[in-house]
């Protein structure tokens, strides 16, 4: 009878050390740092660019996104890091972000999509566009229009796209529209 008690506790024992373990990994995520490149035309239509985004961090507030792009001759032309707090602070209020996890989840996601097709504009301004109250730099957008370079956009959060070109006469790039 002793025997058989000792090994009930033994079970009990057994299957509640078996559930926390099943909420901790319930409540937890594996994480992987997010690290991508891809290889498009941007400063040069007949060259291609490095574009390279990384997701770095363990916790939403220590999580940067540095987002970089090199010219075919490995120079590089942009980078940019925006803190994981920053994204998730610009975030659409009706997403419910107050687990830690689900704020990890979010952050991989935009980093995951970043590189989605849609990003990328071929060309960044068609001839036929014009210029409106989201185009800082008129001068830029109307060489765009004449260069047939291609831009790049991305979401800095719910209501703010940032979209980005090559100015091959300030051989820099810049922010040529600025958007929901």
């Amino acid at each position: 009878m002793r025997n058989i008690s000792l090994f009930a506790v033994i079970c009990l024992l057994a299957l509640a050390a078996c559930n926390s373990n099943d909420k901790k990994e319930a409540n937890t995520i594996e994480f992987k740092n997010v690290n991508q490149r891809i290889a498009k035309s941007f400063s040069d239509l007949k060259r291609l660019d490095t574009f390279k985004i990384e997701l770095t961090g363990r916790k939403p507030e220590e999580m940067v996104l540095n987002f970089t792009i090199k010219n075919a001759d490995g120079k590089e032309i942009y980078n940019t890091k925006i803190k994981g707090t920053e994204l998730l602070g610009s975030t659409d209020p009706n997403v419910d972000l107050s687990q830690e996890k689900d704020q990890i989840i979010f952050l991989k996601t935009i980093a995951d999509d970043f590189f989605s097709d849609d990003n990328f504009l071929e060309p960044a301004v068609m001839p036929e566009d014009k210029a409106d109250n989201y185009t800082p730099d008129k001068a830029l957008y109307e060489e765009l229009k004449k260069s047939g370079l291609n831009g790049f956009k991305y979401r800095l959060g719910k209501e703010n796209n940032i979209y980005i070109a090559w100015s091959e006469k300030e051989q820099k790039v810049k922010i040529y529209y600025n958007c929901c």
